[in-house]
């Protein structure tokens, strides 16, 4: 029997986290998050929020326990959204506590912001691999922060585009984001705009991304076809998208329970333009097999996505799994006997 007295806890940084995955790795991971959750193979409650007006933004608590790769997991999240003008820091920072089921013990504590970034960017791709036309081409992402760094080296793994294009309202943060991704890409050039109008129509695959509180993409931008995953909206009063959207597409959401409260449907569900009845079902019923997602070519889908904690256990037993493999962080007796 090991001796769990002696078992050191693994502490790992945001460089640390960086590499251990790839993109097409983390998609399979949030892949099987969704499965379970489609399976019922889990447990979570939806995410706990501590909102302050002294300061833009939020805490979040996000506890999760999965079947298979069995694992729980806690992530601590603060968003700030003032950070990148204010101090120069990321929007987002997190905190992931990886424990051993059995034991309770603290197996690691890591770093959880590059991992957030990744299998956040994964919500998108694959809603984009079950939800989209076979034949997408053209994918838009509206904002040009480190959730798009993400989004775009996920969903790249799921169709081989031949148009990117990419919006924020500045041109310098748009300018940062070319010189830091183009080199990773040769099979497209990113086209950047500060006009959404630019962006969002013609697009087969549509990724929104920021925190905004009142619909920014147009009903009348959106043609028949086109796949949206909105992955911005997270909190209670949070929206990207006109409503009429929404009531002319086949929606998923991640989780009901979360989404009703925080996602993209959080609006138009308050203010009765849509029910919940319009829902399609989640995204983990699809993945499972239980539920069928686009029904036809023409069909508008839509990709509720909050962000699940589940997303979170089913991704780090392999990030724990590499980082003991390649020798990185470091160790730390958590527990004294």
């Amino acid at each position: 029997m090991e001796n769990w007295a002696n078992r050191k806890t693994l502490i790992l940084s945001r460089a640390d986290m960086i590499g251990l995955l790839t993109p097409a790795e983390y998609n399979g991971c949030v892949e099987q998050a969704y499965r379970m959750h489609g399976e019922g193979r889990f447990f979570m409650e939806p995410k706990g929020h501590i909102v302050l007006d002294k300061y833009p933004g939020e805490w979040e608590a996000m506890p999760s326990y999965i079947e298979e790769p069995e694992a729980a997991a806690c992530k601590w999240v603060s968003i700030r959204e003032q950070n990148r003008e204010k101090f120069g820091l990321p929007t987002v920072f997190s905190i992931l506590i990886y424990t051993h089921p059995e034991t309770g013990f603290p197996l690691a504590i890591l770093d959880g912001s590059y991992h957030t970034v990744m299998r956040t960017g994964s919500s998108a791709a694959v809603s984009a691999k079950w939800l989209a036309r076979k034949n997408s081409k053209s994918l838009a992402i509206v904002g040009a922060g480190h959730m798009a760094e993400g989004a775009l080296a996920t969903c790249n793994e799921i169709f081989d585009w031949q148009e990117v294009r990419i919006w924020s309202r500045s041109q310098a943060t748009l300018d940062h984001f070319v010189a830091e991704q183009q080199p990773k890409y040769d099979k497209f050039t990113i086209q950047t705009s500060t006009d959404l109008e630019d962006v969002v129509p013609g697009a087969d695959v549509l990724v929104t991304l920021t925190p905004a509180r009142g619909p920014i993409v147009k009903d009348e931008w959106i043609a028949p076809g086109t796949h949206i995953a909105a992955v911005g909206a997270d909190k209670g009063g949070d929206q990207e998208l006109e409503s009429e959207i929404l009531k002319r597409a086949r929606i998923f959401v991640d989780d009901i329970r979360q989404c009703r409260n925080d996602g993209e449907i959080n609006v138009p569900l308050s203010q009765g333009v849509i029910t919940e009845n319009d829902i399609a079902g989640e995204i983990g019923q699809v993945v499972a097999g239980k539920m069928e997602g686009r029904t036809s070519d023409d069909e508008i889908t839509v990709f509720d996505s909050t962000g699940i904690a589940l997303q979170d256990s089913a991704t780090v037993p392999l990030e724990y799994e590499r980082a003991v493999a390649a020798g990185v962080g470091i160790e730390k007796k958590m527990i004294s006997t």
